[in-house]
């Protein structure tokens, strides 16, 4: 069973004929790669963001030097 999928796109016919022109790039691997990185990119802002969200959502007043301080003095 293979872990791969297969995915296709639809790009205009001057470019696939400049590509068939580059003999020497391998299309596949390098769109391949392209289109991890990007959907990792992506997956990294969206957790960001929703971490984010998170943090302001737990935010409170009290200032985090203050409760160094509370918690150094009762040492």
């Amino acid at each position: 069973m293979s872990t791969k999928t297969v995915y296709s796109i639809r790009i205009p016919v001057k470019y696939r004929r400049m590509m068939e022109e580059m003999k020497d790039v391998n299309w596949q691997d390098e769109i391949r790669q392209m289109s991890i990185k990007l959907i990792q990119d992506k997956s990294k802002k969206k957790l960001l963001k929703e971490a984010e969200e998170l943090r302001k959502r737990m935010e409170t007043d009290v200032e985090s030097a203050v409760l160094i301080r509370e918690d150094r003095n009762a040492r």
